[in-house]
């Protein structure tokens, strides 16, 4: 099957705070990035369509959608594309290092 994201993803290990109407604010820890989305390992019971706001160092709170979501870790897109600059922005203060690429 052939690959269907749109952008390189970076790993990285980054413990933010999510909200969602239902469950308020909550940790999650941010497993990769790109600049369409994020996938995240979280303990709150979440379903295909949900809407987040995911705080993120340089852009501030994003919204995103749960693409999908298997054991606790789920896909998100998110609203608006994050731009490059600000990507790189980002990647830098959360510690990515390209030896750890995905």
């Amino acid at each position: 099957m052939p690959e269907l994201r749109r952008a390189t993803r970076f790993a990285v290990d980054f413990e933010t705070i999510c909200e969602t109407r239902k469950y308020g604010e909550f940790l999650i820890k941010l497993s990769n990035i790109s600049a369409h989305g994020c996938q995240f390992v979280h303990e709150v019971e979440l379903n295909k369509g949900d809407r987040v706001v995911v705080r993120l160092p340089v852009v501030g709170r994003i919204e995103a959608f749960l693409v999908w979501s298997h054991h606790g870790r789920s896909g998100f897109k998110f609203e608006r594309i994050i731009r490059e600059a600000d990507l790189d922005a980002i990647l830098n203060k959360v510690g990515y290092s390209q030896q750890a690429q995905a």
